[in-house]
């Protein structure tokens, strides 16, 4: 009996060592996902793109292409890492899914840092809050100059956004019509049956250049910080997290990604003239 319990005690003895091992191992791959990424020297990417001017397909020299803010963002990322940049394209509900399962080494789509998405991922920094707008049809340029003169009025916010928050907040008195399809709201304030509707800027500058009727009234928002993007990483990675907010304050202190989102709107805006 005593030495069935001397191997019972072994065999448990080595078990709970393997456990260890793998938990250490774990631990170890954990905390160095930056040079696992290094070592591979290829930086995967998860996005789903389309939402320009931040990630989109447009044809160059006759090819499909991924382009946006955030790909020359990860591009720039890439090369300061000394690695390629590898970029996979999905719906945009399963980017972090994707990421989750180990398929990605980063999450970049516009995302927003939500304490709910916080629970399970980590985040960098923010690199881009987009300011909010409010579009009128240009008709009504001198009649729509403020949030009060808003009162009452048919203000749209796409369904399940940020911009129903914000005119519920800020646009107090307006009568909030919440729509799924940006493109439909378009429509709306073009014909008339909205008077006017709040998108982010970026994406609104876009809606105006192919809708001459239409324009960006000269109305103060401020922008929700609820909405600032971030890059998603998987929870733990704070090596791969510190080397990514170093980057992304490099770029934003010399305008890179200013610059990344003025060129890729345009480039946005062209392709839809197309």
């Amino acid at each position: 009996m005593k030495k069935f319990l001397g191997v019972i005690a072994t065999l448990m003895a080595l078990v709970t060592l393997s456990a260890c091992g793998s938990s250490g191992n774990a631990t170890d791959k954990t905390t160095d996902k930056l040079a696992a990424i290094k070592e591979s020297g290829v930086l995967k990417v998860a996005t789903s793109a389309d939402y320009a001017p931040f990630e989109f397909h447009t044809m160059i020299d006759g090819k499909d292409k991924i382009v946006g803010s955030d790909i020359d963002l990860v591009t720039a990322i890439a090369k300061e890492l000394g690695v390629k940049v590898e970029v996979s394209d999905m719906s945009f509900n399963t980017v972090l899914a994707s990421l989750k399962e180990g398929k990605a080494d980063i999450a970049i789509s516009a995302i927003s840092a939500t304490d709910e998405r916080k629970k399970q991922f980590d985040f960098t920094d923010n690199y881009y809050n987009p300011p909010q707008v409010v579009i009128i049809n240009k008709k009504n340029k001198d009649t729509y100059t403020s949030t009060s003169s808003l009162k009452n009025k048919n203000v749209g916010a796409q369904k399940g956004s940020i911009q129903e928050d914000i005119v519920k907040e800020q646009i107090k008195e307006a009568k909030i019509v919440t729509i799924d399809k940006l493109l439909n709201m378009i429509v709306e304030v073009k014909q008339g049956s909205l008077d006017a509707m709040v998108v982010e800027k970026t994406i609104a500058e876009s809606y105006v250049a192919q809708n001459p009727e239409l324009m960006i009234a000269d109305i103060a928002l401020e922008p929700s910080a609820d909405e600032a993007f971030a890059i998603a990483l998987p929870k733990g990675e704070s090596k791969l997290q510190k080397e990514l907010n170093r980057i992304i304050k490099k770029l934003t202190d010399e305008g890179k990604i200013e610059e990344f989102i003025q060129k890729n709107n345009e480039l946005a805006e062209k392709a839809a003239t197309e």
